[in-house]
């Protein structure tokens, strides 16, 4: 991407570093240390580690056939170069893992591979590579992937879910494939010690960037590495990744701690993948939805913090987000169940009491005996006992990272401090005589109970619940702090706490999302365009028109339009981007096409790479479906004029 732009990696690592802590600062995502794997850390654990497991004898120096590229004349690194997936036969795949099956393999696996950079085909050459012999790993990884830790307080903690487990195992019983740790420059990373021109390949490297993070924490905080990351070290260490690189976390990962004398994962939990309204993100449809672009057009990011959440299960699922969904969700159960509860309470305690809450609940009877919500005396002080006594359900169901139910049970207890409201009617005691003190009750217990739904909202929504800490006037709350009740404490007047959602807003998210899309309707055929200005023959003439035979066609990365295509005009070959993708949706059965070339066009420097000419199509009304190429006869050789 850096040799797309025009910059250096470096350039690029530091400006992508920027806008993603603008992001997560934007969605209230705070971090200890929010670091870069291309760090000195990183060499040096990265060192570290390959010279034990070199000394372990887990190394291996062997020859391998590698793509060549042959206009660039450079070793094709992994994200050099495409094609399509051996396994499931997914095209424009890179050459070390499919995104869309999941699977990992070796370049030279690709089936109909193309370079990324010169979108030439490739060609084998031999090079010497650095293995891990993963295979020799595999007893140990049996055992690892079914194990456990044990947790302080006693609990056991399995090292993988059981989707993830389930994987590991097709793959272990497979065989496991020794591993190339190494590429061939140009590649960006760190060079191997006593190996010029070879890499760490990225996925050595990329979580070694997690210890590398830490010892960077370390070093300004003054915590102890070692006490973390020796091999005895019983602090629990957890990976949250995607399910696309759960191969290199739950395989590689405790295979390289375990045998350079480090210490293994606590556990490693996969997630799915995010779709919206039921597909892929897509730019055409505006769902191609930028954290940047959410922010922009006005929408609150706890909205989304809390979708989300309320989707999470401890399970390897792909989350929904559908758009009129959320806007029905996050307006019934945060504004119309949670927020509510306090703009109905608030103002009596301001206007009727001076801001103060009751000094004191009346007792029932007993505090475990179910609570009815029917009579108009129910009592106030079991409703916050049986939220107090789930806590702990909900802490656990946090614990065992079940977000959605435990957001379930925190609504399910709204619902009843809602049903609280309506037997109780504050509104209407506020206009009877001799109510003062019931009206008091009621509006403290409905102030206590939105204080304990916050705290067990805080994990997901930490701005709420540090306005609502401005509102009553207290520290930042603690999960502790739901086993204590406020009592004879003076609040401060309530300000609106969260607004609905406006669909309006919505639609304004999609529209900025949106990619303008031409017509796909051809052109009427008696619908051509008017003829140009006349030229002279000496105009004409200034234009050298080439035959070129098409070496290469793909599409382009980060472009709903072009095609990028590699064209023989005999005394060269030049890089042209074109514009006719909407006309062409196999660009590959382009290739051996001969074409006519603008050849004497300035060179033009896009964003995806510099275009060395035009090649000429025909089109009725600018119309890119109604795109094509116009042939050169068979006897026609590249580098031929035309004319």
């Amino acid at each position: 991407r850096a040799e797309k732009e025009g910059i250096t990696p470096e350039a690029l690592i530091a400006r992508v570093h920027d806008e993603h802590t603008r992001d997560f600062a934007g969605f209230h995502v705070q971090f200890d240390n929010y670091y870069s794997t291309h760090s000195p850390e990183t060499r040096f654990y990265s060192e570290d580690i390959f010279k034990k497991l070199k000394a372990a004898g887990l190394i291996e120096v062997r020859a391998i056939q590698q793509h060549y590229d042959p206009v660039k004349q450079m070793f094709l690194p992994d994200r050099f170069i495409k094609g399509e997936c051996p396994k499931c036969g997914a095209k424009d795949q890179y050459g070390d893992s499919c995104e869309v099956c999941g699977a990992t393999y070796s370049p030279t696996e690709l089936k109909n591979p193309y370079s990324a950079v010169s979108g030439a085909t490739p060609v084998l050459r031999e090079s010497e590579h650095f293995f891990f012999r993963l295979g020799e790993c595999a007893d140990f990884l049996r055992e690892w992937t079914a194990g456990a830790s044990t947790l302080a307080d006693g609990r056991s903690q399995a090292h993988l879910q059981t989707e993830s487990l389930n994987k590991m195992n097709e793959w272990i019983d497979g065989g496991l494939q020794d591993w190339d740790i190494s590429r061939d420059a140009p590649y960006f990373g760190f060079e191997i010690p006593d190996a010029p021109g070879k890499y760490f390949y990225v996925w050595l490297d990329a979580p070694i960037g997690y210890m590398a993070s830490f010892k960077n924490l370390c070093e300004r905080s003054g915590l102890n590495f070692d006490d973390y990351f020796k091999a005895d070290s019983t602090a629990e260490l957890y990976h949250f990744i995607g399910k696309d690189i759960l191969y290199f976390h739950a395989l590689f990962w405790p295979a390289t701690l375990q045998y350079s004398g480090y210490r293994t994962p606590t556990g490693v939990f996969a997630h799915g993948f995010l779709t919206v309204d039921g597909q892929k993100m897509s730019k055409s449809r505006g769902t191609f939805i930028t954290a940047q672009s959410y922010l922009d057009c006005g929408l609150n990011p706890e909205w989304m913090r809390y979708y989300i959440a309320a989707k999470l299960s401890s399970k390897i699922e792909d989350i929904d987000l559908s758009l009129d969904d959320f806007v029905a969700r996050v307006n019934s159960d945060l504004i119309g169940k949670f927020i509510n509860i306090a703009s109905r309470a608030a103002g009596f305690i301001s206007k009727r009491f001076a801001g103060q809450l009751a000094a004191a609940l009346p007792q029932p009877a007993s505090l475990a005996s179910p609570v009815c919500y029917a009579g108009e005396l129910e009592s106030g002080a079991a409703l916050l006992a049986h939220l107090q006594q789930q806590a702990d359900s909900i802490a656990q169901a946090l614990e065992a990272r079940e977000y959605a139910r435990a957001l379930r049970e925190v609504m399910g207890l709204a619902d009843k401090v809602n049903a609280y409201v309506d037997a109780n009617k504050p509104w209407e005691l506020a206009k009877q005589e001799g109510q003062e003190a019931r009206l008091h009750e009621v509006c403290t217990v409905l102030i206590n109970a939105f204080r304990l739904l916050t705290i067990y909202l805080k994990p997901v929504l930490p701005k709420v619940a540090q306005d609502v800490e401005a509102f009553l006037d207290v520290a930042p709350l603690q999960w502790a702090d739901a086993q204590q009740p406020l009592l004879g404490h003076t609040i401060k007047p309530y300000q609106h706490l969260m607004q609905r959602v406006d669909p309006v807003l919505v639609d304004k998210l999609i529209e900025a999302n949106k990619q303008t899309m031409e017509a796909q309707a051809p052109a009427a055929a008696a619908n051509y365009e008017p003829l140009a200005d006349t030229i002279k023959i000496d105009d004409f003439a200034k234009l050298d028109l080439r035959v070129g035979k098409v070496l290469a066609c793909n599409f382009v990365e980060g472009s709903d339009k072009l095609l990028q295509f590699t064209v023989d005009l005999g005394f060269e070959q030049r890089n042209i981007f074109s514009g006719i993708r909407s006309a062409y949706q196999e660009p590959e059965k382009l290739v051996g096409r001969k074409v006519i070339v603008v050849a004497n066009l300035a060179e033009r420097k896009m964003r995806f790479g510099v275009s060395q000419g035009m090649i000429v199509c025909a089109s009725g009304n600018d119309d890119s479906s109604g795109l094509f190429l116009l042939d050169a006869d068979d006897g026609a050789q590249p580098g031929m004029r035309v004319g």
